[in-house]
């Protein structure tokens, strides 16, 4: 991670830190190269041809049905048709609203966020080296504007942003190097291999989704899959898994009554975490039920990038659309704006993780949506792949 990147990161958690200490924020398929370990077939008839929204208006249009043939390895089939994106609920951030309509088009999109066993077969197929592995040419820094006498020999070091408590420390043993004052911490040795840092290992976690991949570290597994990144509204038509107006992808009922449906955060963040849905950081993908349309963990287990820059009054500008005439398969912004961090060049990451708690965060919802700056490598997120219909 280089100078710069650190401090979009520090930045990026300073804020997120001063959300909640203010009561308004906490937390923080398959491709054409391999199988996803779950089965897609059977979501795939699950979603069948459900309708993607209620057709409540006379420019509503219907999910397409699904293509003829097979259905892409590990991928269901999204019909799309029009929906109400955002949400003016009481749970939602000032970013969500207003709620509007949006309709896209049909598409397969992987039933399991990517795991390390899918994105391992990537780098041994092409030895991809991810933004996390990659040291920092010093000359780089200094071309970009950082200040020679400030570069550290620790700024060149491969590194990601780490989500560690006290009680994790404590339970490493590693107590002598934490910083009690930080639960995010700059690791280096960090990376989609060694989530936690150097010690720490993939190898009973191959079922996992992958983590500490970039924006650009997932584009390039898309590429190598014959996929793409979804755009926000397709990743959130998706989630909704066919209910119109609920809260969550599986319905309105709470997160962990009466069974645990998605991996967050059970307690206060970020020191109590009772693990009542057994997980104290990823779960192995389809840990919980599906929603409507066969797809898992839409809500919790990691967030997702999707391939939108961010705009804080994106939903507004779409809404102010809206309200002319249909807006149809919209595109995302040309530039990013996130009015709580202006220089911040952020993308847009959907579905929540394993650090979003039933407190107030709540960001486990569809219509949630977080900037995430797209060079920092995080523990938090990972991603997902869609593909059109030929």
């Amino acid at each position: 991670m280089s100078a710069l990147r650190r401090h979009r990161a520090r930045r990026t958690v300073q804020v997120a830190c001063a959300a909640i200490a203010l009561g308004l924020a906490a937390c923080g398929g398959d491709g054409a190269n391999g199988a996803n370990e779950v089965d897609g077939a059977a979501a795939d008839t699950a979603s069948g041809s459900t309708p993607a929204v209620a057709q409540n208006g006379a420019q509503d249009v219907a999910p397409e049905p699904r293509p003829a043939g097979s259905a892409p390895p590990g991928m269901v089939w999204i019909g799309g048709g029009t929906f109400t994106m955002g949400s003016d609920a009481d749970l939602a951030w000032p970013t969500e609203h207003p709620a509007h309509r949006v309709t896209v088009g049909g598409f397969w999109m992987d039933a399991t966020e990517v795991t390390n066993a899918r994105f391992a077969a990537f780098v041994d197929a092409t030895g991809y080296v991810t933004e996390a592995e990659r040291p920092v040419d010093r000359a780089e820094l200094v071309a970009a504007g950082v200040p020679a006498e400030l570069i550290t020999e620790a700024d060149l070091l491969p590194s990601a942003l780490v989500f560690e408590t006290r009680a994790d420390a404590v339970h490493a043993g590693r107590v002598e190097d934490f910083d009690f004052t930080q639960v995010w911490h700059i690791r280096p040795g960090a990376d989609w291999r060694h989530p936690e840092g150097p010690w720490s290992s993939i190898e009973d976690r191959m079922d996992h989704p992958v983590v500490h991949v970039t924006y650009a570290d997932a584009l390039a597994f898309c590429e190598w899959a014959g996929c793409r990144l979804p755009t926000e509204p397709e990743w959130e038509c998706a989630a909704r898994g066919g209910l119109e107006s609920a809260t969550y992808s599986w319905g309105d009922e709470d997160v962990l009554d009466p069974v645990p449906r998605a991996n967050v955060w059970q307690g206060t963040f970020p020191n109590d975490n009772s693990l009542a849905d057994g997980f104290a950081r990823t779960a192995p993908v389809g840990s919980f039920a599906p929603n409507g349309f066969g797809l898992y963990d839409m809500g919790g287990n990691v967030w997702e990038w999707t391939a939108d820059w961010f705009r804080s009054d994106m939903n507004a500008r779409r809404a102010a659309e809206a309200a002319r005439g249909p807006v149809v398969d919209p595109v995302g912004p040309s530039d990013p704006w996130n009015e709580n961090s202006p220089s911040e060049r952020g993308r847009v990451t959907k579905g929540g993780s394993f650090l979003c708690d039933t407190e107030q965060c709540f960001n486990y919802r569809p219509s949630s949506r977080m900037a995430s700056e797209a060079t920092t490598p995080l523990c938090h997120t990972g991603f997902r792949c869609v593909r059109d219909p030929r």
